[in-house]
């Protein structure tokens, strides 16, 4: 047996290794043809191409760390494979940055340093080639560690301490900014997780709470899934092509409307149709919730693409720029010879190490079904929608995992008070029942003990009498224990939990320390 064992554990090993070998092997040609096919973009000048190589390296681990946020609730719910939802996220991340990527980026992310405060083209080029290569860096330590970390903050502290240290001062750097981005720290969670909590219960609530849950699923199911339709197409018109359409809110926001009108009819007729399929229980519901799921994924994909390339590409971007101007600009045009570097690279990070986050995001944190997976993906949405409107600061990974941690601390608070409320009734019963016979027990004994003779069977009795006494006390005693172990069901991994919002808190500094001393490498490397 222990032989079997021993030989199935290194099949496993060796099989492991053999993955990971060939994950290495085509990480490292995407990155050898970016380096050969950007070789002479500038001639007589290689440090174009040194700066697409930690471009690719950037935008592969993008993929295999951020793009989990969009599709990891679906993945852990059941509603996609994994392999399904690799192959929708790479293609709509891919579509995304191609399509609705822009024409023109910022080079400098979020305009958190001046770049007329460097004092040469070639510092900007050194700290911008500093910043990919220090959050690219970052991104594949929190991606071993399993933690999902904002990508953009991970640009924005490289950029920060590659500026810095470019620049030689802390003046450079707009810190009023920076505590905006330091405040999405704490408002980007809460925000996600309390709507994606209050949709979680008010589905509970007008749905699976109800006496006659397909009835209730029938008539609700439909309006919930065209807000969704109306969140998501406000969503992508907003943040996935504003680039190629700039429309504003009004407008975004009634087409929407139009399209969750048109949602909403077409749910109705699809579920009245196959009513006849569906049972009067929650799996049935959580059926219903498959397909919204599955079209939220390539949704949030898309936006992501058409926003986040930005911070592979963004300074890449700039990078050329300076160096075929030989002058630093706050905003350069994108190649789509860059473009196609970002987008390949994510897609390519995302099937090779994406898995892995996936699982954390959908499954290692908390139990996902269609239903909470559903109300994440909605908060996703909505939470950037608002968040956008009153010009609040937020990172999509974080609304992502607040909406993870909210629906898993509700289901905490929620099954912890409906199992509080029916032992507290069953315990109380239990408790005077054994109290009313510990009374009974103890007049018995006080009788016997106030007979000025006792005979045998009496002093017998008095010491079963006793035994009882102690025997009910013990029970009173645990049933109260029982009752108390109640608050302390957990249905949020604390570990997982303590230890993304570790990484989401040290991503900036660490980004900026790993920037600082990278340049001062380049630095003295070209000096």
């Amino acid at each position: 047996m222990e032989i079997n064992t021993f030989e199935k554990m290194q099949k496993k090993a060796v099989k492991k290794s053999q993955t990971d070998f060939l994950r290495l092997g085509f990480s490292l040609i995407f990155m050898v043809i970016v380096l050969l096919a950007t070789w002479d973009k500038i001639p007589g000048n290689p440090f174009l191409a040194v700066a697409a190589l930690f471009g690719a390296y950037m935008a592969m681990n993008i993929g295999a760390n951020d793009v989990a946020n969009n599709v990891g609730p679906a993945v852990g719910s059941k509603a996609l494979t994994m392999m399904g939802a690799i192959i929708i996220a790479a293609i709509f991340e891919s579509a995304g940055a191609l399509i609705a990527g822009g024409d023109v980026t910022g080079t400098i992310k979020k305009g958190i340093i001046d770049p007329m405060a460097f004092a040469h083209p070639d510092h900007f080029v050194w700290a911008m080639t500093a910043a990919l290569l220090a959050a690219a860096l970052w991104l594949n330590l929190a991606t071993y560690l399993k933690a999902p970390v904002s990508t953009t903050h991970s640009i924005v502290g490289g950029v920060m301490g590659g500026g810095i240290a470019a620049a030689g001062t802390f003046g450079i750097v707009a810190w009023g900014t920076m505590g905006k981005i330091a405040a999405s720290w704490v408002i980007s969670p809460i925000l996600g997780g309390l709507i994606a909590a209050a949709f979680l219960y008010a589905i509970k609530k007008t749905i699976i709470y109800k006496e006659n849950t397909k009835e209730a699923a029938m008539k609700l199911v439909p309006l919930y899934v065209a807000v969704m339709g109306w969140a998501f197409i406000t969503y992508v018109i907003l943040k996935g092509i504003k680039h190629v359409v700039k429309l504003g809110f009004p407008t975004a926001a009634g087409l929407g409307f139009i399209g969750a009108i048109i949602i909403f009819f077409l749910v109705k007729a699809t579920i009245t149709k196959y009513a006849d399929s569906l049972d009067n229980e929650r799996s049935s519901v959580n059926r219903l919730f498959t397909i919204p799921l599955i079209f939220a994924a390539a949704l949030l994909s898309f936006a992501h693409g058409a926003n986040d390339v930005a911070n592979a590409v963004g300074p890449l971007a700039g990078i050329y720029d300076a160096l075929t101007h030989a002058t630093v600009s706050t905003k350069a045009a994108i190649p789509l010879w860059v473009m196609i570097i970002g987008a390949v690279g994510i897609s390519l990070g995302l099937a090779l190490y994406g898995p892995k986050l996936i699982k954390t995001v959908g499954s290692e944190i908390t139990e996902l079904d269609q239903i909470r997976a559903f109300s994440i993906a909605l908060a996703a949405a909505i939470t950037v929608i608002i968040a956008s409107q009153l010009g609040l600061p937020v990172s999509s990974t974080h609304i992502a995992l607040g909406g993870v941690f909210g629906v898993g601390f509700l289901r905490e608070w929620l099954d912890r008070t409906q199992r509080l409320e029916y032992r507290i009734k069953e315990e109380k019963e239990k408790l005077e029942e054994l109290k009313s016979k510990l009374v009974a027990f103890q007049d018995e004994l006080k009788t016997i003990e106030s007979k000025d003779t006792k005979t045998q069977a009496d002093y017998e009795r008095i010491v079963y009498l006793f035994e009882v006494i102690n025997e009910y006390e013990k029970r009173i005693k645990k049933e109260n224990k029982a009752l108390k172990n109640v608050y302390k069901t957990k249905y949020v991994q604390r570990n997982a939990v303590k230890k993304i919002v570790a990484a989401w808190i040290i991503t900036v500094p660490a980004a900026a320390l790993l920037s600082a001393i990278i340049f001062f490498v380049i630095k003295g490397v070209m000096l």
